[in-house]
């Protein structure tokens, strides 16, 4: 747990709320205090839910301090029992009231025994890890609690292709698009949807995972942990190769047949799909990604610098496709998922100048102070970040501003999700023409930036003979000598920038 101004991932309960509410029937009770009970509104309005979000809270007030809230959380979970009549009630703290260190375990299996529905207590550390990992925690616990309960478990596995898809969840990064992608994507490849767990799935469903012959894991972040429990249990591969960019969607597929090849009972298909060629064929004429990456359009990229921060699967994946697709230099890049720092670590090694794992917004401003790319790809905090150095950046992970998450269709998965990467690359530079009357018109406003360093390093000072020498070059691209001029100051720990510092900055950069 940290207690910072902003983070990048919420509070453990914000990911078991998420999968709570992700599936239908079930409802999440928080045990919290006034305030931590924001999920419903924030929910609400990101995913413009015409429903009321499955989630209250069973207030901790100073009642509940002088007497104990075992009355008070036991009633609640029985009348929700009788007022939603949900399949399954998830009992959740907050960081706030895990300080009481009630046996709230033993409040569920006290209501258990009076309620009609099942009811859990989400078993995860609030102090020791965030909202993305509890989310996968709680998606897992769920999965092996109906699994286990189940006494009739049919393990025979479908005659036909057959996948469940693991983790596409509520207020997760254009989720429902790359899930519809998904979808048709599979459809193309005659491999028939067993479950999707856990947005829009029933509580029931699990029983039925076991049937399907892989799991597809497109996130890294929620799924994996269930991913692993039924391959454990069930011997059942999983493919964790996120769909992502030209190169990626290939291994993807490539692997999807492996693990159907993998199981010794035989295939029942309607049709014979030949993988390579369906690979050829959607990388040449569905994506326009490969032929847009030997354009002229995407050689404008050439040496333009980029720095891409996010989670750990969107980071990853946009930075292969940057510099291994388009050709794009990726100074930085980093990740706020500190859990899966050795995966990210080992899948962009190759790809990058330097990589960041940290959690502090305020790290990754200096470093693209220090950087200063011609764009920036990452989170909400990187796009107000890049707002004020004037450094234009494309969204590409969350946590994400309702902008985000779009009526259209956006995926960013699949053959679809190429090209809508490759649009998203592309209008999130500020190229030729674009950069002089950007200069000319004084930007997209007229609010004076104060400063363009979210650095602490004092700012050079410039003597009156170097801004009146500053003052002769044209405007368009007066700004850029100065700030590349600043830059080298500051490389060399020059104070005082003079027009002989001036000249050697240029011959530095020549």
């Amino acid at each position: 747990m940290k207690l910072a101004h902003w983070m990048y991932a919420g509070p453990a309960h914000i990911g078991t709320l998420r999968v709570a509410s992700s599936f239908k029937n079930v409802h999440a009770i928080m045990h919290a205090p006034l305030g931590d009970d924001y999920f419903n509104v924030m929910r609400s309005m990101l995913e413009r839910e015409r429903n009321f979000t499955p989630a209250t809270a069973s207030i901790v007030d100073r009642h509940v301090l002088a007497r104990g809230s075992r009355k008070r959380v036991v009633d609640h979970i029985i009348r929700k029992d009788k007022e939603e009549g949900p399949d399954l009630i998830i009992l959740t703290p907050t960081c706030t009231s895990s300080i009481l260190q009630e046996d709230l375990k033993n409040f569920v299996d006290r209501a258990s025994i009076i309620s009609d529905c099942n009811v859990i207590f989400a078993d995860v550390d609030h102090y020791q890890v965030n909202e993305i990992q509890a989310a996968d925690r709680t998606l897992e616990q769920v999965v092996r609690y109906y699994l286990e309960k189940s006494h009739t478990l049919d393990q025979f596995v479908t005659d036909a292709p057959s996948v469940n898809i693991i983790g596409i969840i509520t207020l997760g990064f254009h989720n429902r698009h790359d899930c519809r992608e998904l979808r048709r994507l599979l459809k193309d490849l005659d491999i028939r949807i067993n479950q999707i767990i856990p947005e829009g799935g029933s509580v029931e469903d699990p029983k039925n995972l076991p049937k399907a012959r892989f799991n597809l894991i497109p996130y890294r972040e929620v799924g994996l942990m269930t991913a692993m429990y039924l391959n454990k249990e069930f011997g059942m591969p999983y493919v964790s190769t996120t769909p992502m960019g030209a190169v990626d969607m290939a291994e993807c597929i490539r692997q999807i047949k492996k693990s159907l090849e993998t199981l010794a009972a035989p295939i029942l298909s309607s049709k014979r799909v030949d993988y390579e060629s369906y690979i050829d064929g959607q990388t040449r004429f569905v994506s326009q990604a490969a032929w847009f990456s030997r354009s002229i359009d995407c050689q404008n990229f050439t040496g333009k610098e980029t720095v891409v921060f996010g989670d750990a699967t969107h980071a990853a994946s946009i930075t292969k496709i940057l510099a291994r697709e388009m050709g794009i230099r990726v100074s930085c890049t980093g990740t706020y998922c500190k859990h899966d720092a050795e995966w990210f670590k080992e899948q962009i090694k190759d790809f990058c100048d330097e990589i960041i794992i940290t959690d502090d917004h305020a790290e990754v401003g200096d470093i693209i102070s220090r950087v200063e790319p011609s764009a920036i790809f990452g989170t909400q905090m990187e796009r107000h970040i890049g707002k004020r150095l004037e450094i234009p950046c494309g969204v590409i992970s969350a946590p994400a501003h309702i902008q985000n998450f779009s009526l259209g269709y956006r995926p960013f998965l699949g053959y679809e999700g190429t090209n809508q990467i490759a649009d998203l690359v592309y209008n999130s530079f500020a190229l030729g023409m674009e950069d002089h009357l950007l200069d000319i018109f004084c930007g997209h406003d007229t609010k004076e930036i104060m400063t363009k360093s979210l650095s602490t390093d004092i700012s050079p000072i410039w003597d009156p003979e170097s801004r009146q020498e500053l003052g002769k070059i044209p405007r368009f691209v007066r700004d850029e000598v100065k700030r590349n001029t600043e830059k080298f100051a500051r490389r060399k720990g020059i104070l005082n920038v003079t027009v002989e510092v001036m000249h050697a900055a240029k011959e530095a950069l020549s």
